[in-house]
């Protein structure tokens, strides 16, 4: 028996003993009647021919990660990425140095690490993308599409990044380098002097490469005046996303493979730079400016927004990356271990890379003669400028360039493939004719990659970086917030927080002690203090986002701009709430009826573990939107109907 909303229906009548016995199964030791019911026998005893039935389509198997290690390096690569360079050591020493890890690691402990296990479990658990996933609550199923549209807002900006990243690559092989004093170029710019600026108010050579040679922006306006494209740019994104569909032609097949370089370069190159960085002259002032402690920041609600806007930009939380990750893990994969493993290696990374930083910094100012806080920068000021003229200021400056600009390509690109692997997840998923067929799955994920390259374009124009700066600034701000919010309250009240922790304990075979004593302040964080938290930080934003204007240098965006990313933010969140109201429009019967058919599992959601612990693939369970054909597999699965009928 099944209702109108595609869930089954309880209290089926009894069969007779005889059909039963015939119909039954054996389940962990039980008799299950076949179907979980079988239907009551006609009055009519007269024989008739048995219909017949359709052959069911087996299911297309669903890849597997090579081993354990692939996973853990694809989600370090995953998440360490540019913020931590580039992000994490500015706002630690702009938020009063080592007091900044105070409220640093509380946010990570108590909202950065319960949602990071949260999105790991859900994946694993029900190997599925982020839309198809919410089988487990199809009134969210708009938490997969916002996340969607978040990821893919990402995917467009941060290829540009890695376009950039190839333009400097490129020219780092030249001797002198194009943006140091001893290029012939920036004689005048350096006059005699050798410290790099001879005047404060001059720009230097690696600001004057930055903004005419590669972005081109004074020759643009503002928003409104993109001018032409940069064509050296575009053959550089052209090429970013040349090696991504290479990298992710046969799946995590491919992209497994390369993380074992890409996530493990980054590390070496650090290493090498504190090395260095450490024998240099004033290296000691700049890791002082670093980490000197300022308690009285910690009563300042920036810090604390700052603290938590880092943890999200590092860890990839609510992008879908994780969950589709997880997605391809085995069943039985200890997801607690490795939530711990991966989040800890995260923040020491960026803890790590603030001494490589600012120790050459410190360097730089030494050489320059002025203070630590006039060379110190964030995002692309510092990968771009301030870092490149310190290195062109080192002995061998080609080679530090080189190492540099790769390992930026190698943090870039590995953040990418998260990003990008929640977006072909979600889609193969949703049309899982694509995974059979090898030659559609390639043209699909080519044609995915020549269209971020179109759109793209805009952002390598002459005035792309206004543009580039308020895609980052919005897609994600507070739609990002509020899809984790609803996420966290939806596995937490309409899931059911105690499911959700059987879920990780049945998923953990051999769990040991620690691991359920773990989950019981994994508990407290889903259902009180991760939401309060992120009703504090989405507070703080939306003050913050309507009393400061946003800029770019000394430009400043004007209202329709500023009203334009509002909009970009805005559509990701509102998916949360147009796909509740279609899951509502589907159920029948009152409001509040419909409301409770919408936030039930969907039979297909349990599959997973039967076929897990059987070892089998089992019948294919064809979801229509919020709807669902069921199979005999259902039934055997949801062993709770089981009991009601006994």
């Amino acid at each position: 028996m099944q209702d109108e909303s595609g869930k089954a229906a309880l209290g089926s009548p009894a069969n007779t003993a005889q059909v039963a016995s015939e119909n039954s199964l054996h389940l962990n030791g039980h008799t299950v009647t076949q179907n979980g019911h079988s239907p009551t026998p006609p009055a009519d005893s007269r024989p008739c021919s048995p219909t017949p039935t359709p052959t069911p389509t087996p299911i297309i198997p669903r890849e597997q990660w090579g081993g354990k290690y692939e996973f853990l390096l694809s989600c370090i690569g995953y998440c360490v990425g540019l913020g931590n360079v580039w992000r994490f050591p500015y706002l630690c020493y702009r938020n009063g140095g080592g007091v900044f890890l105070i409220p640093y690691f509380i946010m990570l402990f108590f909202t950065g690490v319960p949602l990071f296990l949260m999105e790991l479990s859900l994946g694993q658990y029900g190997a599925a993308g982020p839309i198809t996933v919410w089988k487990c609550c199809p009134l969210l199923k708009g938490i997969g599409i916002g996340m969607l549209c978040v990821s893919t807002l990402v995917c467009l900006y941060y290829n540009v990044i890695i376009a950039w990243t190839f333009y400097y690559l490129g020219s780092s092989f030249q001797s002198p380098l194009p943006w140091s004093c001893d290029a012939i170029a920036n004689a005048a710019l350096c006059g005699n002097g050798t410290s790099g600026n001879s005047s404060s108010n001059r720009l230097s050579p690696t600001e004057i490469f930055w903004n005419e040679r590669v972005l081109g922006v004074v020759h643009s306006e503002g928003l409104h005046d993109p001018g032409p494209v940069r064509w050296p740019l575009a053959l550089c994104l052209l090429a970013a996303w040349i090696v991504i569909f290479l990298c992710m032609l046969k799946g995590i097949r491919s992209s497994g493979k390369v993380v074992y370089v890409t996530a493990t370069f980054p590390y070496f190159v650090l290493i090498v730079l504190i090395i260095r960085g450490a024998t240099l002259e004033g290296s000691l002032q700049g890791v002082a400016f670093y980490l000197t402690p300022d308690w009285s920041r910690l009563a300042n609600a920036q810090v604390w927004n700052d603290a938590a806007s880092q943890i999200f930009y590092s860890l990839g939380i609510g992008v879908g990356g994780l969950l589709s990750m997880a997605s391809y893990n085995k069943f039985d994969n200890n997801v607690i271990r490795d939530t711990l493993i991966i989040t800890t290696g995260n923040c020491s990374t960026s803890f790590f890379a603030g001494f490589a930083i600012f120790s050459i910094l410190g360097h730089m100012a030494w050489r320059k003669g002025v203070p630590v806080g006039e060379v110190a920068d964030t995002g692309p000021g510092l990968a771009f400028v301030a870092y490149p003229e310190a290195l062109a200021l080192l002995p061998g400056s080609v080679f530090w360039s080189i190492m540099f600009f790769l390992m930026l390509f190698m943090l870039g690109i590995d953040t990418l493939f998260g990003n990008m692997e929640g977006i072909t997840t979600a889609v193969l998923d949703e049309f899982p004719q694509l995974r059979g067929n090898t030659l559609h799955k390639s043209l699909f994920l080519g044609a995915l990659c020549f269209c971020f390259y179109l759109m793209g374009l805009l952002l390598v124009t002459d005035g792309g970086i206004y543009w580039f700066t308020l895609i980052d600034s919005f897609s994600t701000s507070f739609g990002l917030i509020i899809i984790t919010l609803f996420m966290c309250i939806g596995i937490s009240f309409f899931y059911g927080v105690n499911q959700f922790c059987q879920d990780i304990l049945d998923m953990i075979c051999h769990c040991p002690p620690w691991c359920s004593k773990v989950l019981l302040y994994f508990k407290a964080c889903w259902v009180v203090i991760t939401p309060f938290l992120l009703l504090f930080i989405l507070t703080y934003i939306f003050i913050e986002m309507y009393n400061t204007p946003l800029h770019y240098g000394s430009y400043v965006y004007p209202r329709w701009g500023k009203a334009l990313g509002v909009c970009i933010g805005a559509t990701c969140c509102l998916q949360i709430l147009i796909w509740a109201i279609v899951a509502i429009s589907k159920e029948t019967g009152t409001l509040k009826e419909r409301f409770q058919k919408s936030i039930r599992p969907l039979n297909s959601w349990r599959v997973n573990t039967l076929s897990s612990a059987a070892g089998v693939e089992g019948p294919e369970t064809v979801d229509a939107p919020f709807t669902v054909t069921l199979t005999d597999m259902d039934f055997t699965a949801m062993r709770w109907d089981v009991g009601s009928q006994a």
